[in-house]
């Protein structure tokens, strides 16, 4: 049985006040391009996952988050071939600013129930069902 390296990833479900979800494409060049994903990405070395997500929040849609006003909804756990990816998907409905894409990538603000329509990563998707339960 080979081992593979665990990858950390944090994610937000970032939730309007009309109850949409906002995702993000990856974009060209990407690994997985074109595959819509909820926003975040890898908790560096020593950062906690909320401190990840406030931080790649910024870079990527230039929003404030406090790390108080994350909780957590669900997670993935999802074997790619080459790594394993853990992913805790953390819910958000307060920031500062509008979110406006940092990294050439598109965004668009579903309901959940229309989430389940879009090309999304294998880690991604099982959670979207976890979103509709929740919402």
């Amino acid at each position: 049985m080979s081992k593979r390296v665990i990858v950390l990833v944090a994610a937000a479900a970032l939730i309007d006040a009309d109850g949409r979800v906002l995702v993000a494409k990856r974009p060209e060049g990407k690994i997985m391009a074109g595959l819509w994903e909820f926003p975040g990405g890898k908790i560096a070395k020593g950062e906690t996952p909320e401190a990840a997500l406030v931080r790649e929040l910024a870079e990527e849609l230039a929003i404030e988050v406090c790390e108080t006003c994350l909780y957590p909804l669900s997670f993935a756990s999802h074997a790619y071939e080459e790594f394993h990816l853990l992913m805790p998907l953390y819910g958000c409905r307060k920031w500062e600013g509008i979110p406006m894409p940092q990294e050439d990538q598109a965004i668009r603000w579903l309901h959940p129930n229309a989430l389940s329509a879009l090309a999304m990563p294998p880690a991604d998707a099982p959670l979207v069902q976890a979103l509709r339960d929740y919402l």
